[in-house]
């Protein structure tokens, strides 16, 4: 069983959230991260045979989490 750990941004555009980059590295993702001004998300997300099997949010930025 093929399984691949990532570190994602995901950004809010009209509504929808969208990811923009993944980075193999959390240091790299961080910072990459930090740069953004818009309303994002850091997520942790594990892989398995190429599906989603996890994801926990590590930061969220720019907006509270009671916005829609």
């Amino acid at each position: 069983m093929a399984r691949l750990e990532q570190y994602e941004i995901w950004v809010l555009d009209e509504g929808k959230w969208q990811m923009i980059a993944s980075f193999r590295e959390f240091d790299i993702a961080s910072a990459m991260a930090r740069t953004r001004s818009s309303r994002m998300r850091l997520i942790r997300t594990v892989y398995e045979n190429g599906q989603p099997v996890e994801q926990q949010i590590l930061a969220e930025l720019g907006a509270t989490r009671n916005e829609p």
